[in-house]
């Protein structure tokens, strides 16, 4: 991962949520309820909720269908604290740890969710199928993975549209919300370095996963892919 990043990411946690919610303008709550509704949730399942942050995902999944086992992952412990603080976090196993190295043991969950994190994960193709193995590794056969992150829209114009709102919104969103200047610079410039919606499936196949599909979110600023194991 890049150097600092955990640092950047223990600095912004206090109000993580707050900007993420300004600089989308808050359409980060409808595409994460829109991965929940693509994901199904069900009843006994058991999840991992990979870079949790302050576990947003995790609980939403929660409150659709209660678990038997929900445990959110995260580097930063400044985030996992801010989870774990949260009334509906009590139920959840929250663990410290690197995304690329799982302390979990094979086939240990039925689905697998990482939300608006991926493009942190490695900056190479080669770099992130090693996560993507790794979360194959401790799905069941049969289980999911389920990603949601930013993309890159297919048209041109609205692509670039798209980056200079991030270029410009960002920043300036760090600068009225947050101290963490530094950090959401870095975030800035992750946004239009990262995989468009197929270019992301492909890694996800050369993966080992069977079945991969996604849906573009708000012309195509963003993507939910859904793998599954075979």
């Amino acid at each position: 991962m890049p150097s600092g990043l955990q640092r950047i990411f223990d600095d912004i946690a206090p109000r993580y949520e707050l900007i993420n919610h300004a600089m989308t303008l808050g359409l980060d709550r409808v595409w994460r309820r829109r991965a929940v509704q693509l994901i199904s949730p069900q009843l006994g399942e058991r999840r991992l909720d990979v870079c949790c942050g302050t576990g947003e995902t995790l609980l939403l999944l929660e409150r659709a269908a209660a678990s038997d086992l929900a445990v959110g992952a995260d580097f930063s412990a400044n985030m996992l604290r801010l989870a774990a603080q949260k009334p509906e976090g009590k139920s959840v196993r929250w663990v410290r740890c690197e995304a690329g190295a799982l302390p979990f043991a094979d086939e240990s969950f039925h689905l697998v969710t990482v939300t608006f994190a991926t493009r942190n994960l490695q900056s190479s193709a080669a770099g992130l199928e090693g996560c993507f193995r790794e979360f194959w590794r401790v799905l069941r056969p049969g289980g999911r993975f389920v990603n949601l992150e930013t993309s890159q829209p297919p048209n041109g114009l609205v692509r670039r549209a798209f980056h200079l709102y991030v270029g410009a919104a960002v920043p300036l969103m760090a600068r009225l919300l947050s101290g963490a200047r530094a950090g959401y610079a870095y975030l800035a410039a992750s946004i239009p370095r990262f995989y468009g919606a197929e270019e992301l499936a492909a890694v996800l196949r050369s993966a080992g996963f069977a079945q991969v599909d996604f849906e573009r979110l708000f012309f195509g600023a963003a993507a939910v892919h859904v793998a599954q194991k075979a």
